[in-house]
């Protein structure tokens, strides 16, 4: 698994992983139960978005893709 980006709040996180889910690239999040559950414990290491290593490099584009408009 590759980690894409880490992201502060779990609605960002979310909204990437739809993106990329949407571009037909599977996402993941493994700290999503936490960040619903208790999220106090991911004040400071965040939210993982993780795709699998071959499709690092597709979901960064799509991602750069997104940002840039």
């Amino acid at each position: 698994m590759t980690t894409l980006v880490t992201c502060s709040n779990l609605a960002e996180a979310q909204l990437l992983k739809s993106l990329l889910d949407d571009s037909g690239i599977k996402a993941f999040l493994p700290e999503e139960l936490t960040a619903n559950t208790a999220p106090q414990f991911l004040f400071s290491s965040g939210i993982r978005l993780q795709v699998e290593d071959e499709d690092a490099e597709e979901a960064r584009r799509v991602i750069a893709a997104a940002e840039a408009n």
